[in-house]
């Protein structure tokens, strides 16, 4: 892409008169960025909706009858009345329980229709949801249940022995509904309470626009993950600028991610302010996902790269596909995608904490390929910034910073839930947030993310913190210090490998990579779990004798090399 799309102005006056006037005729790119700056401008001038339960009234109400949920593996379709029906169900249930206004309750099911269910009656009540991964072993889930001061757990009941796996109770069984196949010793069942609750529901409290709806988890570089605090107004933002990005056409979206993602609560969000139809996958597949597109006519999804390996068809691009967003796929590959699969390849930068922030507009078509995630969205302003916070040069990199634009209410988190000095951390003053994450922006304006900044693993789309896992394999007694990196991979992205100092005196004997990972199964969700074990008899270090992950990182071209390979079950 030549250096002159780049520097096309994204903002500024409108488009410049024809040729023959004195001026000369804007670029497509200029025209696409005041097109896409006219839509964002409207939608902020555009009232939200009270709550989550009013957009979601509002929907049973001019749109009873249209589809709202289809789970295609259950044979299950959700009309927005029915919805809204069976949402008051629940939240009767609920309050029945002692569920009230504020009330923190967590969720671990499977991907079916109990998740969005609860989660739009908690909202309807103005109780606060905490979703959790269905992949946590019991360590996991105690500190999820006890950090976020969970007060009851919503649970299907073949996660019942990872509840009870806990060393010690957090909730008594009277707080626990258990959704599925009954379990003795557990009084409260979903059936039992739901079905035969009422189908109308006024809160005794209506939530407001700020009022706490999620306490939802991220993984960070300082230990555990921390619970991002989200408002219902965080939410209702998320879905409406969601929907204006792909210019509000979409009648058809495809979720394939779990329910306790961001991605599959906003893509719900977006769909209800269409008043469209998402269509649910209970597990993402890479070889069913093409027949997905083609059989429920989606026009939207958020695009495995997994699904670009397989061979090539000639009825690839028979299909509905408008737009798909294509996050932390090779860019290069974005022209091919568009050619192969006849829809848009977009992509953007979003993050628990900030919501939808920049996204690459669908006019940007000369735009594809370049790498560019974009310019801000509504509500949202975006900054390049050094360490102390000043913004820089136009060119140079720095950390992208996203704040709530001037003028609006706080719609992105308003910290991490009973941790104030992280809170206080991932803030500059005039309340920027430090996404942790290296870009720049270009003289016109385009924003180009390189990179996370923080100590992560991105792995088949999950979030890994290297500090956590670090210390888990701290945790046995041969393993004196640990050190996770990425290693790049064509099929999840990047992959988890492990360095591992042993203490004195111990070999790989010792402390065999069946050991390691039979260790890490009992603590670790498998998504967490290093694929490559590398030994090594001592570690780089900085100045301040921390590792030096950057000397592990560049100590050899191909990082399995010296590796046990725990997946093929063979040392590289």
């Amino acid at each position: 892409m030549s250096e002159q799309v780049h520097d096309a102005p994204i903002t500024g006056a409108p488009p410049r008169a024809a040729s023959g006037t004195g001026h000369s005729e804007p670029s497509r790119e200029e025209v696409a960025a005041w097109e896409s700056e006219r839509l964002m401008r409207e939608v902020e001038k555009a009232p939200l909706p009270a709550n989550v339960g009013a957009l979601l009234r509002d929907c049973a109400e001019d749109s009873p009858d249209h589809p709202a949920l289809v789970f295609f593996d259950d044979d299950e379709t959700i009309t927005f009345g029915e919805l809204h029906r069976r949402v008051a169900q629940v939240a009767n249930a609920l309050t029945g329980l002692g569920v009230k206004h504020g009330t923190h309750v967590s969720i671990m099911v499977q991907t079916e229709a109990t998740y969005p269910l609860t989660w739009l009656a908690n909202a309807s009540i103005g109780a606060v949801t905490q979703p959790l991964n269905y992949n946590y072993t019991g360590r996991e889930l105690h500190y999820m249940l006890t950090d976020s001061d969970a007060e009851f757990l919503v649970i299907d009941a073949g996660l019942l022995p990872v509840f009870e796996g806990m060393e010690e109770a957090v909730l008594a069984r009277d707080r626990v509904l258990v959704v599925g196949e009954r379990a003795e010793g557990y009084p409260h069942h979903w059936d039992d309470l739901v079905l035969g609750a009422a189908e109308a529901f006024t809160p005794a409290q209506e939530p407001s626009l700020d009022d706490l709806m999620n306490i939802q988890y991220t993984s960070g570089t300082t230990g555990m993950p921390k619970g991002a605090m989200q408002t219902q107004r965080y939410w209702l933002t998320f879905g409406r600028v969601s929907s204006a990005c792909f210019q509000d056409r979409l009648e058809r979206i495809l979720i394939a991610q779990p329910f306790y993602y961001v991605d599959a609560q906003w893509l719900f969000l977006m769909t209800a302010y269409r008043r469209a139809t998402v269509y649910v996958a209970r597990k993402q597949s890479g070889t069913r996902f093409l027949g997905w597109l083609k059989k429920y006519r989606i026009q939207y999804c958020n695009f495995p790269e997994v699904v670009a390996k397989q061979p090539e068809r000639d009825d690839d691009g028979d299909n509905d596909m408008i737009v798909a967003s294509c996050y932390s796929h090779r860019p290069e590959n974005y022209p091919w995608y568009e050619k192969r699969y006849g829809f848009l390849a977009r992509q953007g930068f979003l993050m628990t904490e900030t919501g939808c922030a920049i996204y690459a507009p669908m006019e940007a078509t000369a735009m594809t390929g370049t790498a560019t995630v974009g310019v801000p969205t509504a509500f949202r302003e975006a900054a390049i910034m050094d360490p102390d916070g000043k913004e820089v040069p136009r060119g140079e990199i720095g950390e992208i910073c996203i704040r709530t634009k001037a003028g609006f209410p706080r719609s992105h988190l308003l910290g991490y839930y009973n941790k104030p000095e992280a809170t206080e951390a991932a803030f500059f003053e005039g309340d920027w947030f430090r996404t942790g994450d290296a870009g720049r922006q270009t003289e016109a304006g385009w924003f180009f993310y390189l990179g996370r900044r923080k100590d992560m693993v991105k792995r088949s789309g999950e979030n890994v913190s290297a500090v956590e896992v670090e210390g888990v394999l701290r945790g046995m007694d041969d393993i004196l210090e640990a050190a996770i990196v990425p290693v790049p991979d064509d099929y999840r992205g990047e992959e988890v490998k492990a360095y591992l100092l042993l203490a004195e005196g111990k070999t790989k004997d010792d402390c065999p990579p069946d050991a390691v990972i039979a260790h890490c199964e009992k603590n670790l969700a498998r998504f967490k779990i290093p694929r490559y074990l590398e030994y090594i008899a001592e570690f780089p270090r900085t100045p301040s004798l921390k590792i030096k992950k950057s000397s592990l990182l560049a100590a050899k071209a191909d990082l399995r090399e010296g590796c046990y390979d725990c997946q093929e079950g063979v040392w590289r």
